[in-house]
């Protein structure tokens, strides 16, 4: 039976992966249909983002007072609603609306689930817990391409999402008790006090965390967001070729968490990060390497998701392990919202930095982010080994939590 929740764990956080890349997909459509300008899709994701980040830094105080299931079950609705909002909206100050919920849907949701795992489940669980979410948000720009070429438009593609989305509700609410019986396998401690803000950057080692979280997340979304760019402008590629290059970046991400759900657990979170961070390093040296072959910047793509995508849930799983089990909620929600900034910012600062310079300093860029996570994740483990945990940490973790 736990294996079921599992399970509904893992079609919870496609259903987030989902809607993702939709607006992107569709937003060629969307502007000219709303007569809005091309860029007022930042204005969209930066609500999204904004609302996202409060409601992961608030995720804590919910979470211990409704519970888990609770929690997740009205994320999904308030998505699962906003969607539908985007599917009837007529105006553009409509989009800007329904993207309020689904910011605070969204960051409920990843915070809550994120946490739920890390708590009773092994590391295995949690790579492949992320790989749903690529398989969600590769999912998400084929259901829009299917109604917009089937003549549903893009309010048929965000109606079909969100009725997916109610349909999860349903079947949450008939497995509740899944949720008890698995917090009653467990040894884990099941209520604690909220923490406040000014208490939480207080724990030894978690100013580290979220800086690791805010590098992290800022390769990632900047590699996926500048590639084309950059094989374009720098490597000469033909636009029509390079665009569908920016994807290898994302399938490395899903294709290594799939794959690291096969070794986490026996290799540990601490040498996972660590073998994702000199995979990054390389896969970008790959990328900026003097080579003309576009071959090599192929496979440096690939390399860079491979190599990002284990340290997500590598970091994640380790905060109760890290930080203790009482305040593991507390501080991966504070964690996500430092890293949807990074998400925000760093992609942003890069265009800047290339519209005043040279795309050709995208490698370096992302070589110097990754130097930095490098530093900061070893640091961090440093600071924990000489701080609250003295003992074996993967050991314990795996000895503890709960497998399929």
């Amino acid at each position: 039976m736990i294996s079921i929740l599992l399970a509904l764990i893992y079609l919870s956080f496609i259903s987030l992966g989902l809607p993702e890349p939709m607006l992107g997909a569709a937003w060629p459509v969307m502007h000219a249909e709303l007569g809005v300008s091309l860029s007022y899709a930042g204005i969209i994701t930066m609500i999204i983002a904004a609302c996202t980040i409060l409601s992961s830094f608030l995720s804590d105080k919910m979470t211990k007072r409704f519970n888990t299931q609770r929690v997740v079950i009205a994320s999904i609705v308030l998505t699962a609603v906003s969607l539908f909002g985007f599917s009837i909206s007529t105006a553009f100050w409509h989009l800007c609306l329904f993207a309020i919920p689904f910011g605070i849907g969204a960051g409920s949701l990843d915070a809550g689930l994120n946490n739920y795992v890390a708590l009773y489940y092994k590391s295995r669980q949690m790579n492949w817990l992320h790989c749903f979410w690529g398989v969600g948000a590769a999912i998400g720009p084929y259901i829009m391409g299917y109604n917009l070429t089937g003549g549903f438009g893009w309010s048929g593609a965000y109606r079909t999402v969100s009725i997916i989305q109610f349909s999860l509700v349903v079947v949450l609410l008939l497995t509740l008790p899944l949720w008890k019986k698995q917090r009653e396998l467990s040894s884990k401690p099941k209520l604690y006090k909220p923490m406040k803000f000014k208490d939480i950057i207080k724990v030894r080692g978690v100013k580290l965390a979220l800086l690791s979280f805010f590098f992290l997340c800022s390769i990632e979304i900047t590699a996926g967001l500048w590639a084309t760019s950059f094989l374009v402008l720098q490597g000469g590629v033909e636009p029509e070729i390079a665009a569908n290059y920016a994807s290898l970046v994302f399938i490395g991400i899903m294709s290594g968490r799939f794959i690291g759900g096969f070794i986490s657990d026996k290799l540990g979170d601490r040498n996972m990060i660590r073998l994702g961070i000199i995979f990054i390093i390389l896969g970008v040296g790959a990328v900026w390497a003097p080579v003309p072959l576009l071959l090599i910047t192929q496979g440096g793509l690939v390399l860079t998701g491979l190599g990002c995508a284990p340290v997500f849930p590598s970091l994640i799983h380790a905060t109760s392990d890290n930080f203790g089990e009482e305040n593991s909620q507390a501080i991966i929600g504070v964690q996500m919202a430092s890293a949807y900034t990074g998400i925000t910012l760093m992609p942003l600062l890069f265009g800047v930095i290339a519209d005043n310079t040279s795309i050709a300093l995208f490698p370096l860029y992302l070589l110097i982010l990754a130097g930095l996570l490098l530093f900061m994740t070893e640091r961090l483990n440093f600071v924990v080994s000489k701080g609250i945990c003295t003992e074996n940490q993967d050991e314990r973790s795996s000895h503890e939590k709960t497998d399929f």
